[in-house]
């Protein structure tokens, strides 16, 4: 059952690695930020647009490793339609499991990435995006990193 799993999850990375979805610049976006993982050398942007407090649409840009590309493509299905305070709450759920391996809530897809805890150094790649997310949410100037998240 659990190699089952396992395969199930690495299929649903694979797939949005290779074919990511909102892969696209946005023109119109009300919000974007840059993010960028020196480590490995992830570097996207993530576009977004607001409608006041809701996620109407997110797309991103960039280039990066299959762990950072899949976790940008479900990220931006992941928002749209969620209020910033929603997306908050997903950031933090979203950190702690790929930190610690625990899932809590109810985040879908997402849980493909609940396995990231294991590999130390591809946890920044999981996360980058979504540090993004809160760079362009809050109206960050400059990239965002992940030199600060924890391994």
């Amino acid at each position: 059952m659990f190699d089952d799993i396992n395969d199930l999850y690495q299929q649903v990375i694979l797939d949005h690695c290779k074919q990511p979805r909102n892969f696209h610049e946005m023109p119109a976006a009300t919000c974007s930020a840059q993010g960028f993982n020196p480590l490995c050398g992830d570097n996207l942007k993530l576009f977004l647009t607001l409608d006041g407090e809701i996620i109407k649409d997110a797309s991103f840009v960039g280039s990066g490793c299959c762990i950072s590309k899949a976790s940008a493509s479900l990220l931006t299905e992941n928002v749209k339609g969620k209020t910033r305070a929603e997306a908050e709450k997903t950031f933090e759920q979203v950190r702690e499991m790929v930190t610690t391996g625990k899932v809590t809530g109810d985040v879908g897809k997402l849980a493909v990435f609940a396995g990231v805890y294991k590999y130390p150094a591809r946890v920044k790649c999981a996360i980058l995006s979504w540090h993004a997310l809160i760079g362009a949410l809050k109206g960050s100037d400059g990239p965002v990193s992940t030199e600060n998240e924890q391994t």
